[in-house]
């Protein structure tokens, strides 16, 4: 039987370039465990949904002009049977080059909404500086401090789009 790695890595298929950025389906996406069935699993409508963890990190990368301001935001929906989300923060993070600091919002997920996060008037942006040469943006969702169960988590797409 030959060996299947665990974790989901990031398709570059499955990262759309629009006009003004990115859209990123959940294949284009590196998923911890994100290879796992007990775990994770991908839907009919290609979304990934969350069975269940206790570690929550879902990333990905993208490429980014020098000068831009970008904003990024995850589609996901938490379905009504979902658990671990009560009281829990959930962060997306984002950061110019591998050495870059993260810069985050902290959003809060409810079960039985559809959401997108973080909400408009608590954009997460990121602006390339003048003088970056590592011209890439990570960004991710994560839930990794709390040790809680978490499921019903279903993962729509990620965006990455110029302000």
């Amino acid at each position: 039987m030959p060996f299947r790695k665990p974790h989901q890595t990031s398709d570059s298929k499955y990262i759309d370039t629009k006009v003004n950025g990115y859209e990123i389906g959940p294949k284009g996406l590196n998923i911890i465990w994100g290879n796992d069935l007990r775990y994770w699993k991908i839907t009919q409508d290609e979304y990934a949904e969350l069975i269940q963890v206790s570690w929550l990190e879902v990333s990905g990368k993208v490429s980014v002009e020098r000068g831009k301001t970008y904003n990024v935001k995850f589609d996901v929906e938490v379905k009504a049977n979902g658990f671990g989300w009560e009281n829990t923060p959930v962060l997306v993070m984002a950061k110019i080059g591998k050495k870059g600091s993260y810069q985050y919002k902290e959003v809060r997920l409810a079960c039985g909404k559809a959401q997108t996060i973080p909400e408009d008037y608590n954009n997460l942006t990121v602006t390339v500086g003048g003088q970056e040469n590592d011209l890439e943006l990570h960004f991710g969702l994560y839930e990794v401090w709390s040790g809680k169960w978490k499921g019903g988590l279903i993962i729509k797409k990620a965006e990455v789009k110029v302000t």
